[in-house]
């Protein structure tokens, strides 16, 4: 007799196993022609080695306190390459200043697994009092075994203009090549290819040299591939983006941003309510907001950054939930507060203590906006030491060991926040 080979943990499914490995290796280069041009290049290749085994939540039974539970087996190995190489340059045509960006992008990842068992069913739990090692159940899904591959190739081109000395353009643009393949046992055997060009424009106004006012709009292209999840290849996700702000230096040392935004995304993969273990995309969202932030020091020695978003995110066309619905896992108002002091003189230089506050209002936890998560307000610190290029500090993460909740895939899957922790770093600069 098979048992379930599952532990209790503090979510009631019982405990998830998994073996991983990984390696990376990568360089980063720079080189300067003469003070107007230079050229950069960056590469990694990454391996990651998984032998999984995820014991998943299928949903609660009408008693609200007895757990159904599956079972998912299997080794997932999957390669990363990403080459990036690009020149940027300084010229003038007659009056008119540019600095110039260009350059290639190529990036391959690779997916496999084979081997993998089917989704079995275990045992169901009372999560109010679970019993565990119980018999593994009958097979739910077919093993998923198969391979992937998706390469993109990306060529971009931006230029900053100065055409006067308090008026400033941006023009850009990326066309990218994205090619995908899928080998699995479905059968979903497909391959696709698509071409899009992505353009940027920026403008930059001054009119006195305290304020900057800015506009810009933007679109983006994100192939998306993932054998294991989506069973096919997915549409890949899609961009666009207005922005319009201002920025006022308050004096010489602080600086504020007010920015209103609007920005649009098609195809965003989320998880199946009927089927846990499958993704699936939703039509459009769409992210309405006001971000301001406040950053530099009040006195010498004592930093401050500061910053409040209000969004309004919510579902705009999809066939599988309501028009309407807020985005899962988006405050609508959130803030973020984090100070520094630090001795520049005596015989305490270089010691600084840091203090900050972090809120995020109540979340949708899913897209059906059946639930939500309550909000929340957490406390960090820090104190450090840095002298030249040495430095040592101690960051302290929520420091009131307050109970909260950070995310959540649906009513099944709700993560909490990490109770008190202490994490403690050295580092030298060469």
């Amino acid at each position: 007799m098979f048992l379930d080979p599952f532990i209790k943990c503090p979510d009631f499914t019982g405990f998830s196993r998994l073996l991983s490995g990984s390696q990376r290796v990568g360089y980063d280069l720079e080189h300067k022609f003469n003070d107007n041009w230079q050229l950069r290049s960056v590469f990694e290749a990454a391996w990651l080695d998984q032998d999984r085994g995820i014991v998943f939540p299928r949903g609660l039974e009408e008693d609200n306190r007895t757990l159904r539970r599956g079972l998912d087996e299997g080794p997932i190995n999957a390669r990363l390459f990403n080459f990036d190489t690009y020149f940027v340059g300084k010229f003038a045509t007659g009056g008119i200043q540019h600095q110039l960006l260009t350059g290639f992008n190529y990036r391959r990842d690779e997916q496999e697994s084979f081997g993998s068992k089917p989704v079995r069913a275990l045992a169901p739990v009372d999560i109010f009092n679970p019993v565990y090692n119980q018999p593994i159940g009958e097979v739910i899904f077919d093993a998923t075994e198969g391979k992937s591959n998706a390469n993109t190739y990306g060529f971009y081109i931006q230029d900053q203009i100065t055409l006067l000395d308090n008026l400033k353009l941006l023009l850009g643009g990326r066309f990218d090549i994205a090619n995908q393949r899928i080998i699995n046992n479905y059968p979903t055997n497909d391959s696709a290819q698509q071409e899009v060009f992505s353009p940027r424009v920026g403008i930059v106004y001054q009119p006195i040299p305290a304020i900057s006012l800015y506009a810009a709009y933007g679109r983006s292209f994100l192939p998306i591939i993932n054998v294991f999840e989506d069973r096919t290849i997915s549409k890949p996700e899609r961009g666009t983006l207005y922005e319009v702000g201002v920025k006022a230096d308050l004096n010489e040392r602080i600086s504020a941003t007010l920015a209103f935004y609007d920005q649009t995304r098609t195809n965003i993969r989320t998880e199946d309510p009927n089927d846990p273990l499958r993704v699936i995309q939703v039509g459009e969202q769409n992210s309405q907001g006001i971000e301001f932030n406040i950053a530099g020091d009040i006195l010498p020695g004592w930093n401050i950054v500061a910053g409040y978003a209000y969004t309004d995110a919510r579902i705009a066309k999809d066939n599988s939930f309501p028009v309407g619905n807020r985005i899962n896992g988006v405050p609508e108002n959130s803030f973020n507060l984090w100070t520094t002091y630090r001795f520049s003189e005596g015989s305490l230089k270089g010691l600084g203590f840091g203090l900050g506050l972090f809120y995020q209002g109540e979340r949708q936890g899913n897209l059906a906006n059946t639930f939500q998560l309550p909000s929340y307000l957490r406390t960090d610190a820090a104190i450090f030491y840095e002298q030249e290029r040495f430095r040592a500090g101690l960051n302290f993460r929520n420091v009131f060991n307050i109970e909260y909740y950070e995310s959540a895939f649906n009513i099944n899957r709700v993560f909490p926040g990490a109770p008190f922790e202490v994490q403690g770093t050295v580092s030298w600069r060469f």
